[in-house]
């Protein structure tokens, strides 16, 4: 149990009435502090920790000043008190005690005190209170005297007693209402004399009647006024005033507590009453923990605790205020001092004569820079701001830039009051800097005419303070008032010109807030500090001109504890405590503490946001700069290795003049360091140094005038690194890492960064030195790179490149790139790298942490066309692998950047763009495969799947887990490149200062980019790191954080790979909103809504009857499932199954003709054979007009038919038995045969004609990996015997693009426009067919059947969602390759402005191009691009040739070395 306070309304303490009170403790008694006080907590009722028999003797003390606890027989107390009026006594008169009552509260007190002596002396007597006599009171002086001649006439009379030798402690309580013991110096000096003279009668007697005797003189003046009741014998009998001064201030009244204290122990140590051996006068002072006003009352218990606690501290050492809320044990006597401390064995008469240190004089310095002199003309701009430009000088903040106690002599505590302006760091200007080192009087060395400085002393409002207006005691929420001070202040002042003199204000705040914040949490918060700083900081912008402003940070307030808890040095704890409670009085390694700690972190982080965040820096002439040399602060130690306290003014809180004057050097040389490099810490114990303005750039520094060219700045405050060299990769801080290193191609060796707009050769020099990921020239400030933001945090990186030149120069040093490397050389770099590493002397190849960043692959896709083998996505994957494993294999504490490559869609996009600047000629040497195909092309197609294909390989490796299987290896994914905005200039050209002369290879501007990218991913958790790159943002440099420290692994970021989810089956999700059929049935077809369909039919060949949909029972026969069927099937539903009749089945629940299951019978309009050939389709139309003739069912007039009509692929496969018969003429002839015989039979119809798919292109795709060669592959004679004859194979293809380009004329033909119910639409997505594949960049076989040959029913899912979103593309923009990527929801819905299925005429498409179709057969275009493929690969060729022997020759200089 600890001490609770129980009763609040009856006051602190209720002294003594009339008669004398003895506690009755018989057991049973109803005794009256029993009734009062019915859960007293004294002593007995909560663990006493003291062992009395280490404090207690045999022997009792002879002498007062050895007198030990147990030595203590007898407890009393004397002191009057009497009420306020209540609410309930007329005309305010004074409620006097009439008669005899008992005190409880004193009772309480020595009952308490009793208690705790009898753990020491059993035999401890009965404690008394001894009230005056009289019903009407005397005056306070005459009262005690009565009540002490009372108390020595019990004690003689007690018989238990034995009053010549038992020891006594007495308790004098008296109070003063008066308040005059709060007035300073002299007056309070006189009150103290007065008040003692006043209280002699009563010692006097006490001293002459009472042998062995320890009196408490417990002074409760704090109560008055405070409690409803009057304390203690009142000295002053009337509660007036005194003339002292009217400062509120909570310094003021803890100082004045103190000096007050101080006043009363000087004088009763020099007394009389400490001569005696067997008697003392020792005071015991009552002082209030809190200032605020809000003092809870307390009970018998506290008070009584607070006493003993009091008696057991030496007499001058007295330190702890009363605490209201806290819960006190008892103290226990030391081994060291058993004793109750007197005057004498407290030493406290030798500590008042010991001399303390001087005071040092002079605190000035000498600055001899060369350049003094201003600016040649007034600068327009603050970031052009030298420091003879500065002509008026401000300061706005607390104590410390008021500078309390700054010149106070050592031991004068009460001169702490004194403001010493003229000495403060930030403003003071007193005498000259020779003799006193402030930021004023630097500046007046470079400018003497410099106005604004305060002088002398005094408060803000004296005629020596000028522009300080810092208040003493002021917390943050009055800054602004002091700005609108101050502002008022300048524009009144004649002396200054307010709109064209620079001016510097130092803003200094926030030691108060949190020295207040347990009382007040919310109040203090750090986003109440800020916005206060905010506040005043937004005045200051908004009405002052030409400023520059030093943010100086909240200073480390938690090293102040050192000071207070060294008892060796000497200083006022009372003091300290009061004023710094929420500091001091935490114990070691609290929760509130840490809070505090967390909080003061959070003042300056936030206040460094804040000025970080640009709000200040959008007028020429104004800016706001953090200046954190207060931000790590250690408690300066003398020669014994104690804390100085020469550093601080005589209350060891305020700075002395010394601090003042290295705060203002410290100041002085911040203002001149850039941004980013500024010194975080000073170190009081140095020597002062100052700075002079560097003298090529001599201005005050600023956001913007520390960063120049490509460079950044770095605002982080946390540079440190771990505290010892991590052991796991998922621990490792910036700051650990010692090594830095690079892997790839001509992106990495730095090709072209540095060439002018117009130098196309100079591409070929790698400027490594400006490389991203590892390059090293100059420094953050003027280049931005991995490398440089690193060395922010450790200067002894190594590993980086500068210069220029390959990678086997001296100078690349771990820039192991090589211009044009491919994957399959990558495992060559690795090995070079790994060998530089061991081999370097540098290098700690086992303890240095190292940050690897690889970048790959653009150089493949660039000679992917040449051999689609060769650089396969399998083969990038397994290359890739490869050459990770040896990292993960050979290199200890390593983290790897494995960086995404650029698309090449955006090398197409900025090369083809500018024709006008970019070598269009050198397009097929710079890069071929990526720059030369046509727009919409198969090739092109194919290119951006395989790199989706490679980017997939990439992510896949790494979501592998293959390289977290150590605890000092990691490879991470930083995908910042995925997707590139690319800069737009405002005539809508691409801004091409971003790449080289090459268009091809990004400049420097381009590669700061690129690091700043690279930096904030690897600060990025994984699942959240940016995938988008805008070149034109502004990026800033992220700082890592007290919460996230880390470079981010999958660990760190509490990240889990993701995996695949079973997907259970091939359906889609429904998400469209307008689904309703016409109002009316329609009577045209080219206002057809998918809901007005009502039978759907198909023809075709096994594609079309799903042979092979699912897997067979027979390891020879396919199964037909025609119920799957793409275009006609309608199995289950659509978010099981996705076929074109269930997805019309969520517009009308009734649609007829589908086909169920594998029977005959359930075929339903599906009309399609295996086998079957174009020359079938007419018997197979004129079935399916039978069919739905026969079809009761079917009102064949008026229901609106969908048909699909897809064929061609078995003409293909026996175009080479009979080339004539299954040539391009009779195949459209055919399929025209069908087409007329639903036109002439059948009313209301919409014909789907779907392109026969690029038969050779798929199967090459497969790359021969099929499970086994069934009946339908090796009946395709032509496509077996063309793989073995590429003259063949060109020959099927011109063939199967003949098919496509045949039938894509329906749609314009006029025999089907004749009619307006009925319409022929070519759907064109299977025309650019492309192989689905894996994430490793193989075929994806889950898309064919066990044939290889026929679709899955995923395949048949994917074919049905590309014929219903091309229904839905106007004609002419339809869709025209397929989109292997599994989702959901890739189906399109019909919209309000579009409702309809799309027809020729409905699509809005030109009458004349409708009248021309399409003129030029389709397979024109890709055999030219594909002649002039051959011819530039021949080109490439030769050119290689030709280079080969010029490298034999002469050094090469080429362009192919810049190709990724």
């Amino acid at each position: 149990m600890g001490l609770r306070p129980r009763i609040f309304l009856l006051g602190l303490l209720l002294l003594l009435g009339q008669g004398t009170t003895q506690a009755n403790t018989s057991p049973g008694e109803n005794t009256l502090e029993k009734q009062l006080w019915p859960e007293l907590q004294t002593p007995k009722n909560f663990p006493f920790l003291c062992n009395p028999k280490k404090s207690g003797s045999n022997v009792p003390s002879k002498s007062v000043h050895s007198l030990r606890p147990s030595d203590i027989k007898f407890v009393a107390a004397i002191g009057n008190v009497e009420t306020l009026p209540d609410s309930e006594t007329a005309g305010g008169e004074k409620k006097l005690w009439t008669e005899k009552r008992p005190q409880p509260a004193c009772m309480g007190v020595v009952t308490v005190l009793s208690d705790v002596i009898r753990h020491f002396n059993p035999s401890v007597l009965r404690p008394v209170c001894t009230p005056g006599n009289r019903v009407v009171p005397h005056s306070g002086a005459e009262d005690l005297w009565i009540q002490a001649k009372e108390l020595v006439r019990s004690m003689k009379e007690n018989e238990q007693l034995d009053f010549q030798n038992d020891w006594k402690l007495i308790n004098v309580f008296f109070s003063d209402a008066s308040q005059c013991h709060l007035c300073p110096s002299a007056q309070q000096k006189r009150h103290v004399a007065g008040s003692m003279d006043k209280l002699t009668a009563a010692l006097d007697h006490l001293l002459q009647e009472v042998p062995k005797v320890f009196v408490n003189l417990v002074d409760l003046s704090e109560a008055v006024g405070v409690s409803p009741w009057h304390q203690g014998t009142q000295l002053s009998p009337a509660a007036e005033p005194c003339s002292c001064s009217g400062d509120t201030s909570k310094l003021f009244k803890v100082v004045t507590q103190w000096s007050y204290q101080e006043s009363w122990e000087r004088l009763l140590a020099s007394s009389k009453y400490n001569d005696q051996e067997s008697f003392t006068v020792v005071f015991q002072p009552f002082f209030y923990e809190a200032l605020s006003g809000q003092r809870p009352l307390q009970d018998p218990t506290t008070l009584a605790v607070n006493l003993w606690n009091n008696m057991m501290e030496p007499a001058g050492q007295k330190d702890e205020p009363f605490g209201a809320k806290e819960r006190r044990l008892v103290k226990c006597p030391s081994q060291e001092n058993p004793y109750l401390f007197t005057y004498r064995n407290s030493n406290y008469l030798s500590r008042l004569t010991k001399p303390r240190e001087k005071l040092e004089v002079k605190e000035g310095i000498e600055i001899k820079c060369p350049d003094k002199d201003p600016s040649d003309t007034i600068p327009t701009s603050v970031h052009r701001l030298k420091m003879a430009d500065i002509k008026v000088i401000a300061a706005l903040g607390d104590s410390l830039t008021a500078a309390n106690g700054a010149g106070s002599k050592p031991g004068d505590v009460l001169d702490v009051l004194t403001q010493y302006r003229g000495l403060s760091w930030s403003v003071g200007g007193d005498r000259n800097l020779s003799s006193v080192t402030t930021l004023a009087n630097l500046l007046r060395e470079f400018n003497p005419s410099l106005k604004g400085f305060s002088v002398g002393i005094g408060k803000e409002n004296s005629p020596g303070a000028f522009f300080n207006q810092a208040v003493a005691g002021e917390r943050s929420g009055g800054l602004s008032t002091q700005a609108w001070r101050l502002v008022n202040l300048m524009k009144n002042d004649t002396k200054i010109n307010f709109q064209e003199d620079w001016k510097l204000i130092t803003l200094f705040i926030g030691g108060n807030d949190l020295c207040d914040f347990c009382d007040d949490p919310a109040h203090y918060s750090p986003q109440n500090f800020t916005d206060n700083i905010r506040k005043a900081l937004d005045i200051l912008h908004a009405e002052v001109p030409r400023v520059f402003v030093n943010m100086v940070k909240v200073l480390e307030i938690v090293n102040l504890r050192e000071l207070y808890h060294e008892k060796k040095v000497w200083c006022p704890r009372m003091i300290l405590r009061n004023l710094c409670p929420c500091v001091l009085k935490s114990e070691d390694n609290s929760t509130e503490l840490a809070s505090l700690i967390k909080v003061n972190k959070e003042y300056q982080e936030q206040t460094h946001q804040l000025v970080e965040s640009g709000r200040y820096d959008t007028r020429e002439d104004f800016t706001v700069v953090v200046q954190p040399f207060f931000e790590r602060v250690d408690m300066p130690k003398n020669s014994e290795g104690l804390p100085d306290n020469s550093f601080f003014s005589p209350d060891c809180f305020h700075f002395s003049s010394k601090s003042h004057a290295h705060a203002a050097s410290a100041l002085w040389n911040n203002m001149l360091e850039p941004v980013g490099q500024k010194t975080t810490w000073h170190n009081f114990e140095d020597k002062i140094n100052i700075t002079c303005p560097n003298q090529d750039w001599p201005f005050l520094s600023t956001y913007k005038n520390s960063v120049q060219g490509h460079g950044s700045q770095l605002l982080c405050r946390d540079r440190a690194p771990s505290t010892s060299p991590p052991t796991s990769v998922h621990a490792l801080r910036p700051a650990d890492i010692r090594v830095v290193a690079a892997l790839g191609d001509s992106l990495t060796a730095g090709n072209g960064i540095g060439s002018k707009p117009d130098d196309l050769p100079d591409v070929t020099t790698q400027y490594r030195g400006l490389s991203y990921s590892s390059g090293g020239d100059g420094s953050l400030e003027t280049v931005t790179t991995l490398p440089n933001i690193l060395r922010k945090f450790n200067r002894n990186l190594k590993g980086y490149a500068v210069g220029t030149g390959d990678a086997n120069d001296t100078n690349a040093f771990l820039n192991q790139a090589v211009p044009g490397a491919k994957t399959e050389e990558l495992t060559s770099q690795v090995q070079s790298l790994v060998q530089r590493m061991k081999d370097d002397h540098r290098i700690n190849f086992h303890e240095d942490w190292k940050v690897i960043t690889v970048l790959i692959g653009g150089s493949d896709l660039c000679d992917y066309c040449t051999d689609s083998n060769l650089y396969s996505a399998a083969n990038f994957f397994d290359r890739l692998r490869n050459a990770l494993d040896i990292l993960h294999r050979e290199v200890p504490r390593a983290l790897v950047n494995l960086v995404d490559f650029m698309s090449p869609s955006v090398t197409r996009h900025v090369f083809l763009g500018n024709p006008d600047k970019c070598p269009m000629q050198q397009a097929s040497i710079l890069c071929n495969c990526v720059l030369t195909p046509r727009e919409s092309s198969q090739e092109l197609a194919r290119l951006e799947a395989v790199a989706r294909a490679y980017q997939s390989s990439v992510r896949e490796l790494v979501e592998s887990g293959r390289y977290d299987t150590r605890e000092d290896f990691s490879v991470v994914l930083q995908p910042f490149f995925h997707n590139i905005l690319i800069p737009v200039l405002e005539d809508g050209r691409l801004d091409m200062s971003f790449f080289a002369p090459d268009c091809i290879h990004p400049s420097q501007k381009f590669h700061s980019q690129l690091s700043r990218a690279l930096w904030a991913n690897m600060l990025e958790p994984l699942g959240r790191k940016m995938d988008t790159l805008n070149l034109t943002a502004d990026i800033p440099l992220s700082c890592p954080t007290q919460n996230a420290p880390f470079l981010r692994t999958f660990r760190n970021s509490n990240y889990t790979y993701p995996t695949k989810p079973a997907i259970e089956n091939w359906g889609s999700d429904f998400l469209c909103m307008e689904w309703n059929p016409s109002d009316s049935v329609p009577i045209s077809v080219h206002e057809l809504r998918p809901a007005d369909i009502k039978v759907v039919a198909a023809l075709g060949d096994s594609l079309t009857t799903a042979m092979g949909a699912r897997p067979s029972n027979s390891s020879d026969v396919l199964m037909s499932w025609r119920g799957l069927s793409w275009s006609v099937g309608g199995d289950g539903i659509l978010e099981t199954h996705t076929t074109l009749p269930n997805i019309l089945k969520k517009f009308n629940p009734h649609v007829l003709g589908f086909s169920t299951g594998t029977q005959e019978e359930t075929a339903g309009l599906n009309v399609a054979m295996e086998g079957a050939r174009a020359r079938d389709m007419p018997a197979q139309a004129r079935d399916l007009v039978e069919r739905m003739k026969n079809s009761p069912e079917i009102n064949l007039e008026e229901d609106w038919k969908l048909i699909t009509l897809f064929i061609g692929s078995n003409d293909l496969c026996h175009y080479c038995e009979n080339p004539e018969a299954h040539s391009a003429r009779e195949y459209v002839r055919h399929v025209q045969q069908a087409l007329d015989i639903l036109y002439e039979e059948l009313p209301r119809a919409f014909i789907n004609v779907v392109e026969v798919m690029e038969l050779t292109g798929l199967h090459q795709g497969q790359g021969g990996k099929c499970g086994r060669p069934l009946a339908a592959q090796s009946n395709c004679t032509c496509l077996r015997r063309s793989q073995e004859n590429t003259l063949e194979m060109q020959e099927l293809k011109k063939v199967n693009w003949n098919f496509q380009s045949g039938v894509s004329s329906f749609s314009y033909w006029h025999q089907y426009l004749q009619r307006e119910d009925f319409t022929v639409v070519v759907q064109p997505f299977f025309q650019n067919t492309l192989v689905p594949l894996n994430e490793r960049g193989g075929a994806d076989l889950t898309f064919f059947s066990e044939d290889c040959f026929h679709f899955s029913e995923r395949g048949h899912a994917e074919m049905a969602i590309a014929l219903w979103n091309n229904m839905l593309e106007p004609v002419g923009h339809k869709t025209t390759s397929n989109n292997f990527t599994y989702s959901r929801t890739k189906l399109k819905c019909p919209s309000p402005e579009s409702p309809y299925l799309h027809t020729l005429r409905n699509s809005q498409l030109l009458q004349d191009q409708a009248e021309a179709g399409p003129k030029v057969l389709s397979w024109a275009v890709p055999v030219a691009a594909g002649s002039g493929l051959a011819v530039g690969v021949g080109a490439v060729m030769a050119w290689r040739a030709m280079r080969g022997r010029r490298h034999r020759e002469n050094p090469p200089i080429t362009l192919n070395s810049m190709s990724f």
